[in-house]
């Protein structure tokens, strides 16, 4: 046609084109920055790269009672010892459940304190954030995390950079469904947690929301389903800093369950 397209063609051309690119803006923001997989700012491990059979469970957003206490009746019944990275705010509204995860030898990590998305960005609230956890953990527990997990999986370059100032080991992990936060079935969950699982994963379960607490009975009877369904594969379930090979806290480690597996000389992503 001479003269070219309409001039309404091309307004719709170039509409669709700034929508494609936003979208794909987008995808390649979030894959950066808050995907389980993405190394692209740093290491972030998600998994170890090994032929054993072994997995570590993992816990976000507790400790929130009586959901904290009772994923540990399920995970003792079993003899299986897993990682909780806790809030420091919820550490101090429930000091006792943090304790006896401690004395049945599971592994605290940090999650930071507030679990704000203001207190995820900036290298300053950071730094703040991982203080007062730190500073809950002594006072509360003796002991001060070199695990951290950031909320949401939430990082930038600014965590890196604190990361190495101060040895805190960064760690991943896949989310054992999508949705568990929102509770579905526990059938559900676990379906989709025991199919997500290969040799080295790290599963990410929720034992709190947010640090304001929530109902978690789904996840509690799901992590009962996991363990039975993995067990009967043959998996052994470690703590995320043994299956990594890295310290979890600057000071003396708590005694540990006889049970554990003994650490890889390596790790990897």
């Amino acid at each position: 046609m001479p003269g070219g397209p309409p001039s309404g063609d091309r307004r719709w051309a170039r509409g669709r084109g700034l929508a494609v690119g936003a979208v794909g803006l987008a995808a390649a923001s979030y894959w950066t920055l808050m995907s389980p997989y993405s190394q692209l700012l740093g290491p972030f491990p998600y998994r170890r790269r090994t032929t054993e059979q072994v997995v570590a469970l993992t816990f976000d957003d507790g400790p929130n009672e009586p959901y904290t206490s009772q994923i540990a009746d399920v995970l003792g019944n079993s003899n299986v010892c897993a990682t909780f990275f806790a809030v420091g705010a919820c550490v101090e509204r429930h000091p006792e459940a943090a304790r006896r995860l401690l004395r049945e030898g599971h592994v605290l990590g940090s999650h930071g304190y507030s679990h704000r998305v203001r207190r995820c960005a900036g290298r300053a609230v950071l730094r703040d954030e991982v203080r007062r956890t730190d500073e809950v953990f002594t006072r509360q527990l003796g002991l001060r995390p070199l695990l951290f997990r950031p909320p949401w999986l939430l990082r930038t370059p600014g965590l890196f950079d604190l990361a190495r100032e101060q040895s805190l080991q960064l760690v991943s992990g896949e989310f054992a469904h999508v949705l568990e936060v929102a509770q579905p079935s526990p059938a559900r969950i676990a379906r989709r947690a025991v199919a997500k699982t290969r040799p080295g994963s790290i599963i990410i379960f929720h034992d709190g929301f947010d640090a304001k607490g929530g109902d978690r009975a789904a996840t509690v009877a799901a992590v009962e389903l996991v363990v039975a369904e993995l067990s009967a594969r043959g998996y052994r379930f470690t703590t995320v800093d043994r299956l990594l090979g890295v310290d979890p806290y600057r000071e003396a480690q708590p005694r540990r369950a006889p049970s554990q597996p003994s650490a890889p000389s390596a790790a990897a992503p």
